[in-house]
């Protein structure tokens, strides 16, 4: 299980990455663009490709969900309380990047 915090450190340790707060929920940045952010205390939505996201959905279904609001959108969310630890790093990672190669 992971916790806000523990995805705050993940996103935090990305070279570039900083910490913003909107309405008391994190959002975390790479010069401007959006690689994760917080919904509630157990889910962060994290920016992702439509291929990664189509993969990490079939690999994870316990872990991550495309609600219809995110359908047409670069988006996935992540469930900390009841996900794979490794995945939503591995998620993080992969939206890191997807911002970073568009320099």
């Amino acid at each position: 299980m992971l916790r806000i915090d523990d995805v705050a450190g993940l996103a935090e340790a990305l070279p570039g990455v900083r910490r913003t707060t909107v309405d008391g929920l994190a959002h975390w940045r790479y010069r401007g663009r959006l690689i994760a952010r917080q919904l509630d205390d157990t889910h962060v939505v994290i920016r992702a490709d439509f291929d990664f996201r189509a993969l990490v959905l079939r690999q994870f279904p316990g872990t991550f969900s495309v609600p219809a609001r995110y359908r047409k959108h670069m988006m996935v969310v992540a469930d900390l309380a009841g996900g794979d630890p490794g995945a939503v790093e591995d998620a993080l990672e992969a939206a890191w990047r997807l911002q970073r190669d568009a320099d």
